[in-house]
């Protein structure tokens, strides 16, 4: 069993996979993974906060052309406008939650002693 393990191979394909574990973790873009792929790109943080409030945004943009269509008289069930206003109104309202916790959570890192 020790001799397996010790065998070039084994050995070398371990180094391989401790290489591609290392670019992984350093963020080296081209790396290649143990099976010879390249790792899928990771989004940061930032990112994630900038589509979501980009997609609660076409939500809303997407809800006033709905009302105004409405308003003007045009043939829009009354049940899609007020379904559409709740959806924006519900996505906006966590997203003001989810920056209430990020705001929190910031200000007590920053208050925790040294």
């Amino acid at each position: 069993m020790i001799e397996k393990a010790t065998s070039p191979a084994n050995i070398s394909a371990m180094l391989q996979t401790l290489r591609a574990h290392q670019a992984e973790a350093t963020g080296q873009l081209g790396a290649v993974d143990g099976l010879g792929q390249k790792p899928v790109a990771k989004t940061g943080f930032g990112d994630l906060v900038s589509n979501a409030i980009g997609n609660v945004n076409e939500l809303q943009n997407t809800e006033d052309k709905i009302q105004d269509a409405y308003d003007r008289g045009e043939n829009v069930p009354l049940t899609d406008v007020v379904l559409g206003m709740q959806k924006s109104s519900l996505a906006f309202e966590a997203t003001l939650q989810i920056r209430n916790k990020v705001l929190k959570a910031y200000e007590e890192i920053l208050n925790m002693p040294v």
